[in-house]
């Protein structure tokens, strides 16, 4: 499939005739952050820096009615209740465009969850297959980024439909898949482009620097379960209070609560944090987690040691340092993980 060129003043015409036919995310400034809202011609995308927020939410709302259910009392018997159920499900068609490489790479670690033999999440499917990825390469990798350690890019590709180039006077628009070639296919030809887009993906590469090989840290971090004051050390900073896991494209953890309201109600899922103190309490008081080091030890053991174990070495984390940059205590999670490949082996007792 050719490539295309967008020229930066066509941006919000392209995006408008997307807006005819999908719902269309892209970044916008809100005071100090950068999040994805449905486009609107009064308000200019924000594509000059990295989102505050992951493209998560595009595809694994924050809240989400999963149905909708209704008392209704047996006219004949008023002792017997009835309750009708609607389950709701939205499988509108999206384009987000603006996301980097490694939001949408975090919609893999969610589909070796939410769509296995056994369980198969039909709410998160239904966006899945219906929403559609325009990402924007990174120029300029942060200080925080570390994308290349778990596989990544600052041009990848996989996840994306099309892939948006940063170029002189405006964008080269790479088409991936089919679908991608569909969204741009409006555009003028980018072949006089393709050589500064890749003069970009180079620098941005060489940018970034040399991965560091965490692969250790899948046995290492298991070895160190116990090792309570390992874990006190690398959490006296944290505070506990999630803006990580809130912030993370690839934490796919939820609550579930019925809202009723007389006779009718909705049952809502809203995403969930492992920070939380509360998170694993149960109800006989008791919380296995009670501190937290053992919470902070659940959040990096998952990632890096718990998940790969489960889905084939794959790590759940795509790097894009988003927990890093916006911890108010600097906690910084591609320190404990070398911490814990560095750290002398835990004594054996007996």
């Amino acid at each position: 499939m050719a490539a295309k060129f967008l020229p930066t003043n066509q941006l919000a015409s392209w995006l408008a005739e997307l807006s005819g036919q999908y719902r269309t995310l892209v970044p916008r400034r809100e005071g100090d952050a950068v999040v994805f809202r449905p486009f609107e011609e009064a308000f200019a995308p924000e594509l000059g820096v990295r989102p505050t927020m992951s493209t998560k939410a595009s595809v694994f709302p924050k809240c989400e009615p999963l149905m909708t259910f209704k008392y209704e009392k047996d006219e004949e018997d008023p002792g017997k209740v009835m309750v009708d159920v609607t389950e709701r499900r939205d499988d509108a068609p999206a384009v987000v465009v603006g996301g980097r490489p490694c939001d949408v790479a975090g919609f893999f670690t969610f589909d070796r969850v939410y769509n296995t033999e056994k369980i198969k999440d039909l709410n998160y499917l239904a966006r899945r297959e219906n929403t559609f990825f325009v990402s924007l390469a990174c120029e300029q990798p942060a200080t925080t980024c570390f994308c290349n350690w778990v596989g990544g890019g600052p041009a990848d590709t996989k996840g994306a439909d099309v892939l948006m180039v940063p170029v002189s006077g405006g964008w080269l628009m790479e088409p991936v898949t089919d679908k991608g070639g569909e969204l741009v296919a409006s555009l003028e030809d980018g072949k006089a482009k393709e050589a500064e887009a890749q003069a970009v993906k180079d620098k941005a590469n060489a940018a970034i620097g040399d991965a560091v090989d965490v692969s250790a840290a899948q046995d290492k971090l298991l070895a160190l379960f116990d090792d309570a004051a390992f874990w006190e050390a690398q959490s006296s900073k944290c505070i506990s209070c999630g803006t990580c896991t809130y912030l993370c494209p690839t934490c796919y953890c939820f609550n579930i609560t019925d809202e009723k309201f007389g006779m009718e109600g909705v049952r809502m899922r809203t995403w969930d944090n492992c920070m939380s103190a509360l998170f694993t309490m149960e109800a006989s008081g008791h919380n296995p987690r009670p501190t937290k080091a053992h919470r902070l030890k659940n959040r990096v053991g998952h990632k890096f040691s718990y998940y790969p174990s489960l889905h084939d070495g794959n790590i759940a984390c795509v790097g894009c340092g988003r927990c890093i940059k916006s911890c108010p205590v600097s906690v910084d999670i591609r320190a404990i993980v070398q911490n814990a490949i560095a750290a002398p082996a835990p004594e054996q007792e007996g």
